[in-house]
């Protein structure tokens, strides 16, 4: 026989098998929708069990990531480009009071010239000074030396008012931006408090602003609830000195705040004397960590609705047993009538598949609706995934595949001639 003709009847008995593959799949898909109608009541309750666990998946991967947004952005707020310098110390023989070899406003001059990725920067001058109202009572509260950057650094919010700019530093100007405890204290409120004055060691200061902290700190900060901050070309005549102990950067691009944190202490450190120790502080690290507690807390979470849906594959497995026991003489009918083992086995496979998946879509809609209804009707923009849809779905077949070979490969196994018999 010719190669050509060869060819072509292999071809062609290609394409008969394959067609006969694809009735056989077809009859076989027919085959499991009867099934599932001929027992509607008994496959609803068996996919039921697999609705609970998709949900429940799907529940998990919404949870996880409404938690780790609420996070990050908890993160943000404090200011994820921030870099804050402090002296740690050292310098023994420093030229100061105390021995020690302080930050100073130099410093932050030097940073802003040799590292390009600073974008905002501010020293902070720190001191206790007692305030007065006019009344001959005086007491002492945190006063802040910061310059009009420090805001930006800091990521602080101006409630009422304005924060204090370029021109109020140049000038020395004596005003003041005060948080809203220290507002609502000594004033009554927040907007009550812009426009007043009080004194500062006698010297006499205009509230031009009230402000807050973006997000709660809990007191982990160089902000008290009792917190002024004045321009640090005033606040340096309180202490006649230019020594600072904390200065904050922020960088423009957050990929570069490691690299900016390590070129802030080598532009500072070749200042001082070499015994001196400065340390950065950015919240990389926190927001790193954040992810990798998210990511655990998904995982067990999703093991914990894994069981779940063991349940309901068990449930599937079970009805399916009990399936093949009823049907045992229809078995017996379809094998006396040519069919394969492996057609048998892939129909009660495909039952159980059909079952699990049916469960699994009515799974994906129940838990899909909550963080739907929770964004229709409150203005939070909780996170949707349409990975938790593919895993949810995923999981529900999988589960179907794996509790479903056990009862197909005991229905292909069944003897013909037994299971005519079987009355």
């Amino acid at each position: 026989m010719a190669p050509e003709h060869t060819h072509h009847r292999l071809s062609f008995e290609h394409t008969i098998a394959s067609a006969r593959e694809t009735m056989v799949l077809s009859e076989i898909a027919h085959l499991a929708v009867d099934s599932f109608r001929a027992a509607k009541l008994r496959f609803a309750l068996t996919a039921l069990g697999m609705a609970i666990g998709t949900a429940s998946v799907i529940l998990v991967v919404f949870i996880s990531a409404t938690g780790r947004q609420y996070i990050l952005n908890e993160i943000n707020g404090i200011g994820t480009n921030m870099v804050e310098l402090e002296y740690a110390g050292g310098g023994a023989g420093a030229v100061s009071a105390n021995q020690t070899d302080f930050l100073t406003f130099d410093d932050e001059q030097a940073v802003d010239e040799q590292v390009p990725a600073v974008a905002a920067s501010s020293v902070v001058l720190d001191m206790h000074q007692p305030i007065s109202f006019g009344n001959g009572i005086s007491k002492e509260v945190l006063v802040l030396g910061v310059e009009p950057e420090y805001r930006e650094a800091r990521n602080l919010v101006t409630l009422d008012g304005r924060f204090f700019d370029d021109e109020d530093e140049t000038t020395h100007a004596k005003v003041a931006d005060v948080t809203v405890p220290f507002a609502v204290a000594k004033f009554g409120s927040a907007s009550a408090a812009v426009g007043r004055t009080f004194q500062i060691s006698g010297l006499p200061f205009t509230v031009i602003g009230t402000f807050r902290e973006r997000v709660d700190t809990f007191g982990q900060t160089e902000i008290a609830d009792q917190t002024i901050l004045i321009p640090y070309s005033v606040a340096r005549y309180f202490t006649g000195t230019d020594y600072v102990k904390q200065i904050y950067f922020s960088v423009g691009n957050q990929s570069d705040v490691l690299d900016a944190a390590k070129q802030i202490v080598a532009a500072v450190s070749k200042r001082h004397l070499p015994t001196s120790v400065y340390k950065t502080f950015t919240l990389t690290a926190l927001i790193t960590t954040a992810r990798l507690v998210t990511v655990a807390l998904t995982a067990m979470l999703i093991l914990i609705s894994a069981v779940t849906l063991a349940v309901g594959g068990v449930g599937i497995m079970n009805i399916m047993l009990a399936n093949v026991r009823a049907r045992t003489r229809e078995i017996g009918i379809r094998k006396a009538l040519g069919a394969t083992r492996r057609e048998i086995r892939l129909q009660f496979l495909m039952e159980a598949v059909f079952v699990s998946l049916f469960g699994g879509v009515i799974g994906v809609i129940v838990g899909l609706s909550v963080p739907f209804s929770i964004r229709f009707l409150t203005d939070y923009k909780v996170p949707v995934t349409g990975w938790s849809v593919l895993i949810g779905l995923a999981a529900s077949t999988i589960v179907g595949v794996v509790f479903g070979t056990l009862p197909a490969n005991r229905a292909a196994a069944m003897d013909p001639i037994e299971s005519l018999r079987y009355e």
